[in-house]
């Protein structure tokens, strides 16, 4: 059942909140998560949640938003034929029959008891489904970490170049820090006898190390010009032209070499995100099988699971709709099978799958929702069949936190760089008469969506009225209230006809 929190996330909310959020926005609140935060007590009164009676005088939640209809609802049961053809029947006929043709399906649960043959069957399903889940996430997890020591990388290159930069400034601190990298790097410090720190423990050069660093030379040019100049012995002066004839060089060329590197490191890094972003959406639906294929747990505790019948629960629920007049007529239709599944096998292959005999309780609601509150509320349904990859989404959102803003400014200059390449190849292209014969193919592969972006929006109201309020009286509601109201009281007339059950 879906909690309060979770309704009122997704804006199905009373009227007198909607007033209240209103409000608070005037005086400077900032989002609606903000508000239910700040009314976390209230949330019982913000739900806009439906009560139905259980039992005569008694009544409950159900988890579901406030219909604008009258709830119906059927139990039909038979121990002599399958109950699966109750589905197909009620949407074939809200589809065909009452032209509500578009359908959305927003659950589709089951759960077995231990010792059925239909337990038997899902469990090696479902144990084929894990394997590969794991292979995926153990994928991204190592390419997540990896990720850590590319961007460290980065920023180690960034910072070197930074001195380059100001060393050619002609900034002398940085100059000297370059000198002292090569000394170290190059030549192998004090270590090396022909080293300038080597060098410095000779008779005649212990002003080596201090005039090396003190000069500075822009170009390997400008070497001879700038030592001729000193008044030094002509000896000193040799190794002294030596060294910053090396130091220059050195400089020249790794910031040549840092830089190519900086360009690849950067592209790697773009791959490597877009490569997460694929194996993201390669594990999606294994995910969505493995929820499918494993039992609800809440569902397991229910008393209609006894472990030693061959009893089993399926939950399915569908949403059938149609657009009227900028409203969307929609009829939400609730199966609740307490079935005995019969295993039946099929020659090729040697396949088994289950015959469901039992009882069923069909429940439908009726609702006049625009585009926002019919997308808001498969959304709500989705977020609760997704838990696992959110708590991936918000373990890999945590680690790009951890990263700061480097990702985001690396992967952006990745971009840039792409989408200015791309642009230049294309105009060399036209100007040689040559188009894209691949173009339609490879317009199918842009636009992955973003890893961490959330499935909830930050404020379910937008895009709404922005009066917050359903003005009801108009014609345009009215009709599809009507257009809903119609295949609701009909379906059900004509289903107990046509299934034999009392009617009047």
């Amino acid at each position: 059942m879906v909690s309060d929190k979770l309704l009122a996330r997704y804006g199905f909310v009373s009227d007198k909140y909607k007033s209240i959020y209103k409000e608070k926005l005037a005086e400077g609140i900032k989002s609606w998560e903000q508000f239910l935060d700040e009314n976390s007590d209230k949330l019982s009164e913000i739900a806009d949640i439906e009560e139905i009676e259980i039992q005569r005088g008694v009544f409950a939640k159900s988890g579901y938003p406030k219909p604008n209809l009258p709830t119906l609802r059927i139990t039909h049961e038979s121990f002599s034929q399958s109950i699966e053809e109750i589905y197909y029947w009620f949407m074939r006929t809200m589809q065909i029959d009452f032209s509500l043709p578009f359908t959305k399906k927003t659950i589709d649960s089951f759960a077995a008891s231990e010792h059925s043959a239909f337990f038997g069957v899902a469990s090696q399903r479902l144990g084929i489904q894990q394997d590969k889940v794991s292979q995926f996430l153990a994928s991204i997890g190592k390419m997540v970490k990896d990720m850590f020591q590319i961007v460290r990388e980065l920023r180690i290159i960034d910072e070197r170049l930074e001195l380059y930069k100001e060393s050619k400034e002609g900034k002398e601190a940085a100059d000297v820090t370059l000198k002292g990298i090569w000394i170290d790097m190059v030549e192998g410090g004090s270590k090396n006898p022909a080293s300038v720190y080597g060098m410095a423990q000779q008779v005649g050069f212990a002003v080596l190390p201090d005039l090396f660093f003190s000069t500075f030379v822009g170009e390997n040019d400008d070497v001879d010009e700038i030592v001729d100049k000193m008044e030094f012995n002509d000896h000193l002066k040799r190794v002294l032209k030596r060294k910053l004839k090396s130091y220059v060089t050195w400089r020249k060329n790794t910031e040549k070499e840092l830089s190519a590197r900086r360009k690849f490191t950067i592209q790697y890094l773009y791959q490597h995100y877009n490569t997460i972003k694929l194996y993201m959406d390669w594990v999606r639906p294994y995910l969505r099988n493995i929820k499918r294929l494993s039992s609800d747990i809440a569902k397991m505790d229910s008393a209609d699971i006894v472990s030693a019948f061959d009893t089993s629960i399926v939950e399915i629920e569908t949403i059938a709709y149609n657009k009227v007049k900028g409203y969307n007529a929609c009829v939400l239709l609730h199966f609740y099978y307490r079935t005995k599944p019969t295993m039946s096998f099929q020659e090729e292959g040697f396949q088994r799958g289950p015959l469901h005999i039992g009882s069923v309780e069909v429940t439908l609601r009726g609702y006049v929702w625009d585009d926002k509150q019919l997308e808001n509320y498969i959304n709500m349904r989705r977020e609760e069949d997704f838990e696992i990859l959110g708590a991936l989404n918000e373990t890999i959102s945590k680690a790009m936190d951890e990263l700061g803003g480097d990702v985001k400014k690396y992967i952006e200059e990745a971009e840039g760089a792409n989408k200015e390449k791309t642009k230049e190849e294309k105009q060399k292209k036209e100007s040689a008469g040559i188009g894209n014969p691949f173009e339609p193919f490879t317009e199918l592969f842009k636009g992955f969506g973003k890893i961490l972006s959330p499935i909830t929006n930050a404020d379910p109201f937008k895009g709404i009225n922005k009066n917050f309020e359903k003005e009801k009286e108009k014609d345009n509601w009215k009709s599809a209230l009507k257009t809903a109201s119609v295949p609701i009281g009909k379906s059900y007339l004509i289903f107990k006809k046509t299934h034999g059950m009392v009617h009047w």
